[in-house]
């Protein structure tokens, strides 16, 4: 499975399709692209990152829109990212293995948050 993105995560022990929430992100905001890499998460085992180029995109407009279409609460992104460009690949598809990798480089470089307190 090298070299092949994998296209699920396991968000508080249930399945995600990455498609499907990018699919989600698309119909929201259709002119620019958007892709989502799942990270590992030490509470849900994995979250989801969004990133897009939109200009104005927020994690709460997403949340609105997933759940006016009734889409499970997993499927909202823990963060939503814009980039200027993202990595495109020859096909006009979004290089997804070019994403995953600037995620984990952002994320790599970010020191770790302290224990929060939740609530």
């Amino acid at each position: 499975m090298r070299g092949r993105a994998k296209r699920f995560a396991k968000v508080g022990g249930e399945m995600i399709s990455l498609a499907a929430v990018e699919a989600l992100a698309a119909e929201l905001w259709p002119n620019d692209p958007a892709a989502v890499v799942a990270v590992p998460d030490p509470r849900k085992g994995e979250r989801l990152i969004l990133v897009t180029q939109r200009r104005d995109a927020t994690r709460s407009d997403f949340q609105a829109f997933a759940k006016a279409r009734h889409a499970s609460d997993l499927m909202i992104p823990a963060e939503v990212w814009v980039e200027d460009k993202l990595p495109m690949l020859g096909s006009g598809k979004v290089d997804m293995l070019s994403i995953a990798k600037l995620v984990q480089e952002r994320l790599a470089a970010k020191p770790e948050p302290m224990a929060r307190a939740t609530g």
